[in-house]
């Protein structure tokens, strides 16, 4: 695979890898462990095996192929994730593709924090929900809320947000009784700070 702007390693479509086990947790769980968060993230708050996860890592984390998951909008814009395994340099580089232009624009990397340029909720919801039907990715709009996450950086992240962010979750496999805290953890970690939704309720009310 070939992408105009980007040339650092040897890049291939990676979109079919979201369907194995374990690829939410390989994913999502370096959000989980953000600096406001006391526990260190586990397979199971994505509802996922421990074996599953370590037997995809090899996958999205081998050297010799990098997967790329596209995110492409419907106005042809879009954002491409390349899984950037550079022997001692590994991260997630988040690409931006302009309508009208042929290269790929890098905005943002992910090595245990996001550096670059984010996007608030109100500019990554719409592009989730605006996907382009003809274009090769990943057009299910709740795969494409949580690929676009790492790139959440928005402080002021509104209250709805958890209630979407934990459909979302649901969309995806995850189960209904642990999306709550996993929605907790998630946003925890991307905003820095302790995130509770006072529509959530007690954990320890019926």
């Amino acid at each position: 695979m070939l992408i105009e702007g980007y040339d650092d390693g040897p890049l291939g479509a990676g979109e079919s890898l979201l369907a194995r086990p374990g690829s939410w947790s390989n994913y999502l769980s370096e959000i989980c462990a953000g600096r406001a968060n006391a526990r260190r993230p586990v397979p199971e708050w994505f509802g996922e095996d421990g074996a599953d996860v370590d037997a995809l890592s090899e996958i999205l984390f081998d050297p010799e192929r990098w997967p790329v998951l596209r995110v492409p909008g419907a106005d042809g814009s879009g954002v491409v994730v390349v899984f950037r395994n550079l022997d001692g340099d590994y991260g997630t580089d988040f690409l931006l593709i302009h309508p009208g232009r042929s290269y790929a624009e890098q905005i943002a990397s992910w090595e245990g924090e996001l550096s670059g340029t984010g996007l608030t909720w109100q500019e990554l919801v719409p592009i989730a929900d605006n996907p382009a039907p003809e274009a090769d990715g990943i057009d299910e709009p709740a795969a494409r809320l949580l690929l676009l996450l790492p790139l959440l950086n928005d402080l002021e992240v509104p209250e709805e947000a958890s209630a979407r962010l934990s459909a979302t979750l649901t969309s995806v496999g995850v189960a209904q009784d642990i999306t709550l805290s996993t929605t907790e953890h998630l946003l925890t970690g991307l905003t820095g700070r302790s995130w509770h939704d006072p529509a959530w309720g007690s954990p320890l009310s019926s």
